[in-house]
Formats: structure tokens, sequence, C-alpha cells
């Protein structure tokens, strides 16, 4: 679970600013939506909403986190600058990412102090959520003279032998581009335990989804899980979509290219040795036509995935995904997040969540989740829906707003700020502006319309 996120200095935050999943002690509605850490009087919220007007900074803020994610996970820093450009000052300030996360009932605090790529400190914590005091299990650092120096918890400096490991890593392994979070979790050392839970929890629990994210591995998944293939049809036919079936094509990669074709294989089949997961996507520049490449029994297959639309005669009618709308492959992409959601502990961070799908829909989808007590993973995402500001769904600590203030750096706070009574209309006070962070539109009825045409 995510518990806070801070950030400083990158893309429309100049201030430091802080996003959190902590339920506020005043709050007594929707009890349901926290979940306790174990031995822990320490609560974090399932639900979180953030509502801003456009250019107000809410992607920024999931494009922090993919950035973090990123840079622990494949250890690669963004290709454009990423600071703060409004104020000449930041240019040459240091960036900061601070993240707070819950992986196997054990709590982490991790963070990084950042300048032109180069990773200036690096710090990994168990948390002592505010009660107890913070555990160090690595602390590294660019010294006076450049080198990096790493000081890890007193348990592994005392012992002789990890004595040589640490000046080998500092020697050979650590770099100023990457951090070493990677590095340390992939070494078979008992000391670092919780440094592979924290790494693991960036790596397998945490999912950023942007606007145009599509689950790769979907048709492989509807192949091998029946039970997977019934729930995604039985969603699909809930909400009216015109599908009632899904079916998977499979060939193997000779006969998808062409057995003549060695150089295009053999390209494909480096790429798909290179990739973490041994699946990669690819679409038809001819027809959009969307596969997936896997490996699995030895063998290379190439696998696309149909849907089943009842005809006339009651005869199965099978279209192309790419034949689809917009709202049915949003719909359809979000299915293995709803299951995980319900099932897992997974933390699914999605950016425009109502994007392509109709009101009624997303709402449906998202008081579906609120609602369910056996929930055990993490929803947070940001939206333009105002039909989804009600009471009856979110907590007022899960929903929260951005807005740009007088220097342009983005402002992030709460609706648990504001004195609010539970039965109030949070939606209508939204949209009149009470809490801030909407479009200012200047008035329209005054505007030249044809002035500038031609």
């Amino acid at each position: 679970m995510l518990i806070r996120f801070v950030i400083e200095n990158m893309f429309s935050f100049g201030k430091r600013k802080e996003f959190n999943t902590i339920p506020s002690n005043r709050l007594k509605t929707l009890d349901t939506h926290k979940y306790k850490i174990k031995a822990s009087n320490f609560s974090m919220l399932k639900l979180a909403s953030i509502y801003g007007a456009n250019g107000a900074g809410k992607s920024n803020l999931v494009k922090a986190l993919e950035i973090l994610q990123n840079l622990v996970v494949n250890e690669t820093f963004p290709v454009d600058p990423t600071h703060f450009k409004l104020n000449a000052s930041t240019n040459d300030k240091n960036q900061y990412l601070i993240i707070e996360f819950v992986e196997e009932d054990t709590a982490f605090i991790y963070g990084l102090e950042i300048l032109n790529n180069m990773i200036l400190s690096e710090e990994l914590y168990l948390s002592g959520l505010g009660v107890t005091e913070d555990k160090l299990l690595y602390k590294r650092k660019i010294q006076n003279n450049g080198k990096p120096q790493i000081t890890f918890a007193d348990a592994f400096e005392k012992d002789e032998k990890n004595q040589l490991l640490k000046s080998i890593l500092i020697e050979e392994f650590v770099e100023d581009t990457k951090p070493i979070l990677k590095l340390l979790a992939n070494r078979d050392n008992k000391y670092f335990t919780n440094v592979k839970k924290a790494f693991n929890w960036f790596q397998q629990t945490l999912v950023v989804m942007a606007p145009d994210s599509r689950p790769i591995a979907l048709a492989h998944h509807i192949e091998h899980n029946n039970t997977f293939r019934q729930y995604a049809e039985t969603i699909m036919k809930s909400f009216h979509t015109g599908v009632d079936t899904l079916h998977i094509e499979k060939q193997s990669i000779k006969d998808f290219y062409g057995h003549d074709n060695e150089s295009q294989i053999n390209q494909t089949i480096n790429k798909l040795n290179a990739s973490p997961n041994d699946v990669i996507g690819i679409k038809n520049s001819k027809n959009g036509k969307e596969y997936i490449i896997i490996k699995e029994d030895n063998e290379i297959w190439v696998k696309s995935l149909s849907l089943g639309h009842v005809g006339k005669d009651n005869k199965t009618i099978l279209f192309e995904l790419e034949e689809e709308s917009d709202g049915t492959k949003r719909l359809l992409d979000f299915i293995p997040v709803l299951q995980d959601i319900i099932l897992t502990n997974r933390v699914f961070v999605i950016d425009e969540i109502e994007r392509s799908i109709h009101p009624l829909m997303i709402k449906e989808i998202i008081k579906k989740i609120s609602l369910d007590t056996n929930t055990k993973g993490q929803l947070i995402f940001t939206t333009h829906e105002a039909n989804l500001l009600d009471q009856n769904i979110f907590r007022k600590d899960e929903i929260w707003f951005v807005e740009k203030d007088q220097s342009g750096s983005t402002d992030l706070y709460s609706l648990s700020d504001f004195k609010e009574h539970k039965t109030i209309d949070i939606r209508k006070g939204y949209l009149t502006g009470r809490y801030g962070s909407i479009p200012f539109l200047g008035n329209l009825q005054d505007l030249n319309w044809n002035q500038h045409a031609s």
C-alpha cells in the first residue's frame, strides 16, 4: 500500500508537496476503507481520487511516481529535463522524491535526492509510522570528493565479511546515475531481506497506468485462466457492451512471420529475450491489429484477442479488438485491475480513469470497489468526472484537489481540509468553486469568435 508520496522541483511541482492515504481521525464514515497494518494501529485508505483543472498538475503527480518506479526497476532517467521551469532559480536546485509504503506488512520510507540526473543521496528506512524511530537499512550519498559512500544498518556494518562486500559494491557497481535498491535486492545476503521486500513493491505491487496504458499479456491470461475468462466475459456482458465471449487466436512465430523470414523472427526473439516478463506487444501497422508474443513450453507463440458478438439467428460473430469502441477497449483494460484490487494487495495509480468510459459506467465500477468489504488492493486515480464526488462512495480524506498557485507551482490538498458535513452535496460545491481546483473560464459570450476566422 502507498502511504505517502512527497515531490519537490519536478514538472509543475516547484514547492514540496505531499499526497497521502492516511485517514483523518475526525472522520467516522466508510470505516471499511481503512486497511490496518498488522501489529500496529496505523491504517491506510483504499481509495483516492484527484481532481483539478487541465494543466493543474494531476498527471504530473502520476508521472513523477512513474519516474520513481522506473528509476528503481529499470535504473534509467527520463531523457527530457523534469525540473520545475517557471522559476529560473530551480534549474540548479535539487529534486526530491520520497515515498512511504507497505509491503508484506512492513512499512518503508525510500527517498532520492537528484540533481541533473545525478543521484546525490538515496535512503531506505523501516518506517516507524510516526510512532517509533525510523530504522536505517541503507543510506548512500556523494561525498565532497565525488566518491559514493554507503552506510548500512549497524548489524551489517559490524560483520567483517560485509565490509568486503561493501567495498566491492562501491568500487565496481555503484553508479552516480543509478539507484542501488535493485543492486542490493539482487544480492544473496541475509541483511538485505527487507531491501528485497522494498524492491518487490516497486517491481510487482505498484502499477502505474497512463491514459493509453494497455495490459499486454491479457490474451495470454484469458487463454490460460478459465476463471479469469469467465470473470471478464461476465463484466463485459453486465455493462451491455455487446460483447458476449472472448476468443484467443494462437499461432507459432514462424507461421506468423513466414518460415523464410528468419531475420524478422530472430530480431523478435532477441527483443523477447530482453523483456523482463518474456512477453512483448506488437501492432500491425497496416490494420492496427494487436498481438502479444510470448514464450511458453520452450516455444514462441503469437496471440491475439477477438471479441464475440451475438448476431442474427443467435450466431456468434468475431470482431477484432481494433474494431471495438474506445470505451469497450478501455473497459477490457480495466478487468485485470478490478480483479486484482479485490484479490491482491497491489496498488493501482491510474491517470484519467474515466477516459472513454460513460459517466454512469465509471461510477458503477468505482462504487463496486468502494462498497466491497473484501477488497485487498488500493486504487488511486486522477479524474475530471464530477459525478464521482459522492460521500456514499468516498470519504472526504479520499478526495484530493490540485491547482496552480500564483507562482505557477502545483498546490495539493484534501477535501478533509474543509469543514463539510457528511450530508453536503460535494459535487455541487466543487462545480461552483467552493474547493478551488476548477478551470477559470473567461466570459465566452464576450469573445469575438469570428475575428480570427478567414
